[in-house]
């Protein structure tokens, strides 16, 4: 079955490759099981796969060019799942570090200032307790977490301009703070 499925596969891409949509659906479709199939194996039923699967699509959507119908189909698409499902895993990681960043910064956001900037440890982020609310989340949004200026846009539900200005004005005002307290 595996020789049968690289040949047909091989076939579909080449056919893809001249442009041929019919073959390109059908072609992502089977793939679409077999690399669901994979990475279940390799890390069970989690629900990043989905996710995961979309991004190997994708990557093969892109990487469709690239493909030398003289060299096996199998190890190339493999080797562009598992440098997905690795770019993928430490994807959601990292976000996970950030969560849990964001989510002591909230529990901040929500605590009332009472101490001068002399009494905070810089060290460990507390200087943002002196920012408004709306200038923490920008700053924890796109600095600590990451997020592009049209993720936290979107997660704001603001425009990427006002979000711009945002964390201006909130690096603007922590190096005032900065600098007063030197």
């Amino acid at each position: 079955m595996q020789e049968s499925d690289e040949h047909r596969w091989s076939l579909l891409m080449v056919s893809t490759q001249s442009g041929n949509e019919s073959d390109y659906r059908q072609l992502l479709e089977e793939l679409a099981g077999v690399i669901q199939k994979f990475l279940r194996s390799r890390f069970g039923p989690y629900p990043f796969i989905e996710d995961c699967v979309q991004e190997a699509l994708i990557a093969v959507h892109q990487a469709r060019h690239t493909y030398d119908p003289k060299r096996p189909f199998r190890p190339w698409l493999f080797a562009i799942v598992r440098n997905k499902a690795i770019d993928f895993i430490r994807q959601q990681r990292t976000r996970a570090k950030a969560h849990d960043r964001y989510q002591r910064e909230q529990e901040i956001l929500f605590q009332p200032s009472r101490q001068s900037i002399h009494q905070y440890d810089i060290s460990e982020g507390r200087l943002l307790e002196l920012l408004s609310r709306q200038h923490k989340e920008v700053l924890v949004l796109t600095k600590i977490i990451g997020f592009s200026i049209a993720e936290t846009a979107e997660r704001l539900g603001i425009s990427e301009g006002a979000v711009k200005v945002r964390v201006h004005r909130a690096t603007r005002k922590l190096r005032r703070l900065l600098e007063n307290d030197a």
